[in-house]
This record gives structure tokens, C-alpha cells and sequence, in this order.
């Protein structure tokens, strides 16, 4: 999937703020919002949770769109879904979603829908099947690197080997082997009919083939 260029992004965050309701989907405070985002993500540290990542996902996003019964809670969820991003912690998603609760607080966006894209963001802890409709919305998009063309899934495994290079190989190996055989052992991988038609049988191959390494 081809990433959303720059001017894309910022057009796909004003969507999802205007979805939410909000009478001025764009202010100077959330474009900075959005700018910040975006510098997270562009963190040294990060080689796979990039903007490749992230607009590799809002272009999935906005092709799968109308499966979503909220799309602009799941398209706010994915810009914060790895906004904290540290190899070192075991508190990302937790964090991010803390963030994301409140920066939409601070822009009213409402109780609920705060609370929904907090949870959004905390489903993509990945320990549990998603539940409803837009969670499962996200959580294939998140996924949908492990479908991707072959090309892209070795880039892709070779950018996490690059964020956990610190773990020595015999350690990082196994561990790897053993989450990527989590997904493997599912009944399905991706819950969306389109998604799972269009990426369980490719996302499967790549996993076979990683793990036999």
C-alpha cells in the first residue's frame, strides 16, 4: 500500500476531526497537534513505526473507510495509536492512548468519543480479539503489513529487526518467531471480509516463511 503523501495526511486529519462533529476541523492548535504527531514519528529511534507506517495505514483507512461504523475515531486512533514509541518500554499504547484521550478532550470532541479512541488505540496491544466493528477495522489495518507484497513484508521485518537490534540475536529470534506464530495460529487473521479476502492467504505465506527463517 502506498503511503498517504504529506498533503494527504494533513487533508486526513481535518476529515477525521470534521467527522467527529467539530465545527472547525482545523485551528492553528490542532494543525500543531498534527505537526507534533508527525515529528513523533519521525523519531531517530524508530525504523518501522514511521510516517511509512502511519501513512501506510490512513491509506488503508481511507480505502476501507466505509467499513467503519465511527471513521473518525478509527482514523484519529490510528494517528495515535504508536504516537509514544519506545523500544525500551512496555507502556506505548497505553501512553499513546492517554494522549489521544486527552487531546480530545482539550478540543471537545466529547466523553464518549474520547474515550472510544482511547480504547481504539489500547486494542492495538494486540492481547486480545477486537471487538466491534471499528475495532476490528483497526486492528486489520494495523495488521496489514503482514499481507503486504513480499518486497515490503521483508522491509518491513527488516526495519523491527532494526528497532530491536539492541536484543542480542539469540534472544530477539526466538521471541520474534513465537509473536508472529501468535498471528499464525489464529483462525483468521484479519477480521473485515475485504481485508481478509484481499490479504489472509498472502499474510500467511510471509508468516510461514519468516518463521522458518
Amino acid at each position: 500500500m502506498t503511503p498517504l503523501s504529506s498533503s494527504a495526511l494533513r487533508a486526513n486529519w481535518h476529515a477525521a476531526w470534521r467527522a467527529l462533529g467539530i465545527a472547525q476541523p482545523a485551528t492553528p492548535e490542532r494543525d500543531a497537534l498534527c505537526d507534533e504527531l508527525q515529528r513523533r514519528y519521525a523519531e531517530p529511534q524508530r525504523h518501522y513505526h514511521t510516517l511509512q507506517h502511519l501513512g501506510e495505514c490512513l491509506a488503508w483507512f481511507e480505502r476501507e473507510q466505509a467499513a467503519a461504523q465511527r471513521p473518525g475515531e478509527v482514523a484519529l486512533a490510528l494517528w495515535f495509536h504508536d504516537a509514544i514509541y519506545d523500544v525500551h518500554a512496555h507502556d506505548n499504547e497505553a501512553r499513546s492512548a492517554a494522549w489521544a484521550l486527552e487531546a480530545l478532550r482539550s478540543f471537545e470532541a466529547g466523553e464518549d468519543a474520547a474515550q472510544r479512541v482511547h480504547d481504539l488505540v489500547m486494542a492495538t496491544r494486540h492481547d486480545a480479539v477486537p471487538e466491534g466493528r471499528d475495532a476490528e477495522l483497526l486492528i486489520d489495518i494495523d495488521l496489514s503489513i503482514l499481507g503486504a507484497e513480499r518486497a515490503r513484508f521483508d522491509e518491513y521485518e527488516e526495519q523491527v529487526g532494526r528497532e530491536y537490534a539492541f536484543v542480542p540475536l539469540e534472544i530477539r529470534l526466538p521471541r520474534r518467531r513465537e509473536i508472529l506464530q501468535r498471528f499464525l495460529d489464529r483462525d483468521a487473521i484479519y477480521a473485515t471480509p475485504r481485508m481478509h479476502a484481499l490479504l489472509e492467504v498472502r499474510a500467511r505465506e510471509n508468516l510461514h516463511r519468516s518463521i522458518a527463517g
